[in-house]
């Protein structure tokens, strides 16, 4: 009876431990990888954007962050990671980011963000049917620059000359495009591009301080996403006011303005989970999110003497005391 009773328990035990090896295989395994570092808020925004469709991390997805912390080197080394403990989709942010997976991977799924033209920066060959195994979310605003510049003239009075920070670690295409927009506004225009992973930033500022800019446009470039706050810091110092993408808020800058990144790591997410769910991510067109965010630090403000008018902090969609 007994020995009846131990083969009974025993066999019990295989069927729940085959169970529980057969629950915890069909965790969906999913990477996510950015450019900047750890306190990336894009991460959080990923995580709820997962769990709005259904998921439950640590039940049925497991989500596995990495970050470069602007050494753009370790990608190759970050993608073989996580081709190796076998993810099904990447989802990753910036066009660095997104051309060194494309690189390390033909095989899984690729999502990107934060890519601004996925086409020019040879992410992919057409956003209608992007084909092989990447699509995505872009926030291509042609005329972003544009609406940056008319900002700050709305907003300083006198303003005839920007300075463009930008990162050497990636293509010209952007700055080119904030020179000519700048130029067709009658701006002057004085560049600085910094090289990672330590970017020599007061040597910037001295230069920008010599070309006596009114302000800093400071491009969503990976690099200066890691450094934000030193940039903010460095602009207050010399009482210049900055316009910073709208996912650097709170780390000191004056104005944020562009499109909702958050709004495309929530696009990001669905397309994850359409993939997950057997999409073939060259048949996803590429996606173009729109809705733009204005965020104004008061605080900034008021530290560097600039009067924000009441007509800009009325149209803000947040405001930091």
């Amino acid at each position: 009876m007994l020995a009846r009773l131990a083969l009974v328990l025993t066999l019990l035990g295989a069927t729940l431990a085959s169970a529980g090896a057969q629950e915890r295989s069909q965790l969906r395994r999913v990477g996510f990888v950015a450019p900047q570092g750890r306190s990336l808020p894009l991460l959080d925004a990923f995580r709820r954007g997962m769990e709005e469709l259904g998921y439950v991390e640590g039940q049925d997805v497991v989500i596995e962050p990495r970050f470069a912390e602007g050494h753009y080197d370790r990608l190759p080394e970050i993608f073989a990671d996580l081709i190796g403990r076998k993810v099904e989709v990447l989802a990753v942010t910036g066009a660095v980011t997104a051309r060194a997976a494309v690189k390390a991977t033909a095989d899984i799924p690729i999502v990107f963000t934060m890519v601004v033209d996925p086409v020019a920066d040879n992410v992919v060959s057409s956003v209608e049917r992007p084909g092989g195994n990447v699509t995505g979310v872009t926030s291509f605003d042609p005329h972003l620059a544009t609406r940056q510049l008319a900002l700050f003239r709305e907003v300083l009075p006198g303003f005839t000359r920007v300075g463009i920070l930008g990162d050497k670690g990636v293509s010209t295409a952007l700055v080119r495009s904030c020179e000519e927009q700048a130029g067709a506004l009658t701006l002057q225009t004085h560049v600085v591009r910094v090289a990672g992973p330590d970017p020599d930033f007061e040597a910037a500022f001295a230069e920008f301080r010599q070309a006596h800019v009114d302000g800093v446009l400071v491009l969503e470039e990976p690099v200066l996403g890691v450094h934000a706050g030193k940039i903010a810091e460095l602009a207050e110092k010399d009482r210049l006011p900055t316009m910073f993408a709208p996912s650097r808020a709170g780390t000191g800058g004056l104005l944020f303005y562009g499109t909702s990144q958050v709004a495309g790591i929530g696009r990001m997410a669905a397309y994850v989970d359409r993939i997950l769910k057997g999409a073939a991510p060259g048949d996803l067109p590429v996606e173009t999110i729109n809705r733009y965010e204005l965020i104004v630090n008061l605080a900034a403000a008021r530290r560097i003497g600039v009067a924000i008018p009441d007509v800009v902090v009325k149209r803000a969609t947040r405001v930091l005391e």
